[in-house]
């Protein structure tokens, strides 16, 4: 099992993401974002990169996609909250966009 971020760990980890368009979310402890791409084929593309890494992680983004935007949200479910998984993959898909 993956342990939640301490307060610490987040203050630390979340800034630069946050500078790069990430949020918090209101309700639950999680960080989201929203991807524009060129158009559909770009923003699937960038779905099939990010799901690939997601395997590999194994940690798994909730995301919806319409035509050329790609919303992400992120929180590890059996941790209860933010997670070191959550910040790498939140990293590489910032990476992959």
């Amino acid at each position: 099992m993956t342990d939640k971020l301490t307060e610490t760990e987040r203050a630390e980890q979340l800034a630069p993401l946050l500078a790069a368009g990430w949020t918090e979310a209101e309700d639950r402890d999680a960080i989201s974002k929203t991807f524009e791409f060129k158009n559909f084929v770009e923003a699937f593309g960038f779905m099939t990169r990010a799901a690939l890494w997601a395997e590999k992680l194994n940690h798994h983004p909730e995301w919806f996609n319409v035509y050329k935007t790609v919303e992400v949200t992120l929180s590890t479910h059996d941790a209860g909250g933010l997670s070191a998984l959550d910040i790498k993959m939140a990293s590489k898909m910032d990476e992959l966009a």
